[in-house]
């Protein structure tokens, strides 16, 4: 029975960070510069989910087993006049759509409610499984 809260745990983590994914990705939408002020736009991140917790050692659950860098085409926007026009005058934003993102984030979301009352579920099951002991 307390296989089932991990399971339904790992799931909450799992969507917890692809939450927080989506919401970086949001954030970054329009960001250009890097850290050090240099012309770098940032890149999408999406979150890779693998069967398994390999903290626990088990084949059961789910996990975030990484975060990769999306290295498809930056979106260009013609701005001339901006210091960081490439030389036909296009400046390359992230390659982040934001109705993807919503779209991501909701899945998330939704994922993250669904473990919630599959928690809930067990906790119940295991309640009256306990009053019927007693």
């Amino acid at each position: 029975m307390y296989g089932s809260l991990d399971i339904s745990t790992s799931g909450l983590v799992a969507q917890r960070t692809r939450l927080t994914v989506s919401s970086a990705n949001l954030a970054n939408a329009r960001t250009i510069l890097n850290a050090d002020g240099g012309y770098e736009p940032y890149r999408r991140r999406t979150a890779v989910m693998a069967e398994g917790d390999p903290h626990a050692g088990s084949d059961r659950g789910v996990h975030i087993a990484a975060i990769e860098i999306d290295d498809g085409p930056l979106r260009a926007e013609y701005q001339p006049s901006s210091p960081y026009a490439d030389g036909d005058g296009y400046v390359h934003y992230p390659n982040v759509n934001g109705v993807v993102e919503q779209m991501n984030a909701m899945e998330a979301l939704r994922s993250y409610e669904a473990n919630i009352a599959a928690i809930e579920a067990t906790k119940s099951m295991i309640s009256v499984a306990l009053q019927m002991i007693a």
